[in-house]
């Protein structure tokens, strides 16, 4: 793949990431944030320390949300493209558009599920301030852990397919890394700092919208990306007025 055909689908992955940010800001905007003013409510109305707010609720909610989750999505549009035209060809014989799909359902897997499950996202007024630094490196070390051990199935994978075929090897390799993220769940620290009369629903529709959002943002991209680097890379040829096929030009 040359350098412009890498620059061209950098390009398109950003747009893409754009798009499907804008996608998962729709969801936030929908389902996450109520959640979170009830969340605000509850902690408002258990604690005696009320502080001034610098950014006001209304700005967070909408403009702030806006700009993080649009940036957000364009430079992660941006790695993922990097990362499909490295993956293109190399993780088993599916065309563009169907590498797209695999590498954004792949990656929502590792980079958000499994640690999700591990360490759910909380509301406001769930976690103890003093332990925020612990909490953030755990989780990051769970995705890290998380990503490692997916390249290194897919590694395996692929070594063991002359073998046992693609599909046993496939099989073996996902349940290699069922095995050693079962292992990490188990022997990294717990950590359950939800309030006791913190209600449970507003908990489980917090975290059902975390999952929404990434769920919308990886997926969107993968839909929107995988068209567009269908076009670039194996574009339709033209037709002539008269009905003669014209070979598509790059």
């Amino acid at each position: 793949m040359n350098s412009a055909t890498v620059r061209n689908l950098l390009v398109r992955g950003m747009l893409a990431g754009l798009a499907a940010g804008v996608l998962a800001l729709v969801v936030a905007y929908l389902l996450g944030e109520p959640s979170v003013d009830k969340a605000i409510a509850f902690e408002d109305a258990h604690s005696h320390e009320h502080e001034m707010e610098v950014v006001s609720r209304s700005l967070q909610s909408t403009a702030g949300l806006a700009t993080g989750v649009l940036v957000y999505g364009v430079a992660f549009g941006g790695i993922a493209a990097l990362a499909y035209c490295f993956a293109l060809g190399r993780v088993g014989r599916f065309g563009p558009r169907a590498t797209a799909l695999l590498l954004s359902g792949c990656a929502l897997l590792a980079v958000y599920v499994v640690p999700f499950l591990k360490y759910p996202a909380n509301p406001p007024s769930v976690g103890e301030p003093d332990t925020i630094g612990e909490r953030t490196t755990l989780y990051f070390l769970m995705m890290l852990l998380s990503v490692l051990l997916a390249v290194a199935a897919t590694i395996l994978g692929k070594r063991l397919a002359p073998g046992l075929g693609n599909w046993w090897a496939t099989v073996v390799a996902v349940a290699a890394f069922a095995v050693v993220i079962g292992l990490a769940y188990e022997f990294l620290p717990v950590i359950n700092e939800v309030p006791k009369d913190f209600p449970a629903a507003l908990l489980w529709r917090f975290r059902l919208s975390a999952l929404a959002i990434q769920s919308a943002l990886w997926g969107g991209f993968g839909l929107l990306f995988g068209e567009l680097a269908e076009r670039k890379l194996n574009p339709k040829p033209a037709t002539a007025p008269s009905g003669r096929t014209v070979p598509a030009s790059n």
